[in-house]
């Protein structure tokens, strides 16, 4: 399939001031802003932001940011599984990951996640994917948070839901390794039903948890 992607932008009012949240942001212009020193969930801020401008150039990869100005203080990340995932095994070209979402710790407590999510689905191309979530507990901040394993889920879930992503089951032995870990998904409107029975196969390798 070809992958459409169809920019799309708006101000979020903040205590600090106005933020814009856009995406998915081209990686041309993505590499002239600079990173907030505080997204190094994943990787220090300079590295990080060399590897979102590298999955914003694969013609599946979508980043979308939020922005203090011209600084990066949030964005999420849309690609392609990794091929070494359960998730990628079907080979579907029409199956994406939210493969990270991250805010820089002082614009925390604003829903800048929501709305870097609400902006992501603004595109009417992701009506044309499964788009899926995998949380695992030991990613969270719970020690930056102060929140427990419950708490913190009760919080992604809500983020989670501004995106249109619910909860959904799966056999998968990571997930289930701790009842605070998750699939979410969205199913685009436009998904047939030949997707969904492949992604079914995904969830559950165990045919009698169908």
């Amino acid at each position: 399939m070809k992958h459409k992607k169809t920019y799309n932008k708006k101000e979020w009012e903040t205590k600090t001031g106005t933020l814009i949240i856009e995406g998915p942001v081209p990686s041309e212009t993505l590499s002239k802003y600079h990173f907030h020193e505080g997204l190094e969930a994943f990787r220090p801020a300079n590295e990080q932001k060399k590897a979102l401008v590298s999955i914003s150039a694969l013609p599946e990869g979508r980043i979308i940011i939020a922005r203090d100005k011209d600084t990066v203080i949030g964005y999420a990340t849309f690609l392609f599984p990794d091929p070494l995932e359960r998730w990628s095994e079907e080979k579907m070209d029409n199956l994406l990951e939210l493969g990270a979402i991250e805010v820089a710790a002082p614009y925390r407590g604003m829903a800048v996640g929501k709305q870097l999510l609400i902006v992501a689905m603004m595109d009417d191309s992701m009506e044309d994917y499964i788009i899926i979530t995998t949380e695992y507990y030991w990613h969270w901040d719970l020690k930056g948070t102060g929140l427990n394993v419950w708490e913190y889920r009760k919080v992604m879930e809500k983020m989670m839901s501004a995106g249109g992503l619910v909860w959904y089951a799966t056999d998968d032995p990571e997930i289930c390794s701790h009842p605070a870990n998750c699939l979410m998904v969205r199913i685009g409107k436009r998904i047939d039903q030949a997707s969904i029975e492949k992604f079914d196969r995904l969830r559950f390798r165990n045919r009698f948890m169908y």
